[in-house]
């Protein structure tokens, strides 16, 4: 049974490592690949205390959402602030502001 998470876990990790380099146009899409991620290592951190019946990978998952919603916050937080000056999500435009 937690060989079909483990699975599960790999696919979403790949899926939002390869949307987060190979999408480098749009930076929400890269903030959702990277949101992704994070959900699948908790699904590891989770899957594996359970497997060993210990709490924590409980409270490491527990972090790391923290984490991911900090994250989530600042990153929503620079994108409206990057639209308003630019009118765009371009992330490769982003190399261009000089202050």
């Amino acid at each position: 049974n937690s060989a079909l998470f483990l699975c599960t876990v790999v696919v979403l990790f790949g899926m939002g490592a390869l949307g987060t380099f190979l999408n480098r146009r749009n930076f929400l899409i890269m903030l959702l690949c990277i949101e992704v991620m994070l959900l699948s290592v908790n699904l590891v951190f989770l899957t594996g205390s359970v497997t060993v019946d210990d709490l924590n990978g409980q409270l490491l998952a527990l972090w790391v959402l923290t984490a991911a919603a900090a994250e989530t916050a600042l990153g929503l937080a620079l994108c409206v602030l990057y639209f308003r000056l630019r009118s765009t999500l371009d992330v490769e435009l982003i190399s261009l502001m000089k202050g």
